[in-house]
């Protein structure tokens, strides 16, 4: 993949995740364009409510492309979110408390689209950022 087309795909993402943008990804996703995470499978439009979710709970969200690789048609993509709990999330009601999570994605691109995602990211870091330490208890530390 070259320079612009690099560009093209973390400004999206930049867009999408850090400014709520759910139309950024528009022209660079290829048609059927599917993203697995551990939950399952999904569309653009999960991935929307999901963007959706995320910048509502956490509506000073940035995201953070720390490294890539590149080979082939595959793009490993190292990130790191962090904003603040000010809403809702996975049925934590707000913490008020500045979070960061680190996760990859590994892209596969279909003429130079993005075809195919997987997302993997470690729950348990947002938890305990969070200072959620077991499901259905805060503490304060």
């Amino acid at each position: 993949m070259n320079d612009e087309k690099y560009r093209t795909l973390f400004n999206a993402w930049r867009a999408a995740w850090g400014n709520g943008d759910l139309d950024a990804f528009e022209g660079i996703l290829a048609d059927g364009y599917v993203r697995h995470t551990k939950t399952g499978s999904e569309g653009l439009d999960s991935v929307r409510k999901s963007i959706q979710a995320s910048r509502e709970a956490f509506p000073d969200l940035q995201t953070e492309i720390l490294e890539t690789v590149e080979d082939g048609s595959m793009v490993a993509i190292r990130w790191q979110s962090r904003g603040t709990h000010t809403g809702n999330f996975m049925g934590v009601p707000p913490t008020d408390r500045m979070v960061m999570v680190t996760g990859a994605s590994f892209c596969r691109f279909e003429n130079g689209l993005l075809a195919e995602e997987w997302v993997v990211w470690d729950p348990r870091e947002l938890l305990s950022a969070m200072n959620i330490w077991d499901l259905g208890t805060r503490t304060e530390k």
